[in-house]
């Protein structure tokens, strides 16, 4: 297996994660409750203008939760790499698909030890 290529796509989607997250941070730099009282503080204030503000943040949050955990995973990869034990199931230690690797390049589960960590 090219663990080389995988590397380096590795990195390039943590590259895309990081700048992806970077930007969600700049557009929102405050925190939830901020915004809320901003959208409160004004004399138009309509109950439907601060759950919109309030949804718009929940997303970002969990958008920001998810590229964290992405970026946590290729780390994780990444560190397989290394260690000589990338491609391998992390639960069964049987050979994850090379074509699974190119879908995920960060997967540590061959496709049935995920689905039972899944409930499928």
């Amino acid at each position: 297996m090219d663990t080389e290529r995988f590397r380096t796509a590795l990195l390039d989607e943590r590259r895309r994660v990081e700048h992806a997250l970077a930007t969600l941070r700049d557009e929102h730099p405050g925190s939830l409750d901020d915004e809320v009282e901003e959208v409160t503080g004004t004399s138009d204030n309509h109950l439907a203008e601060t759950a919109t503000a309030t949804l718009g943040r929940e997303i970002d949050y969990t958008l920001g939760d998810n590229a964290e955990q992405v970026i946590a995973e290729i780390d994780t990869a990444l560190k397989r790499i290394e260690d000589g034990t990338y491609g391998t199931c992390t639960n069964c230690g049987r050979e994850i698909p090379e074509q699974r690797l190119e879908a995920n390049p960060w997967a540590s589960l061959c496709i049935d030890c995920k689905r039972k960590a899944e409930g499928g």
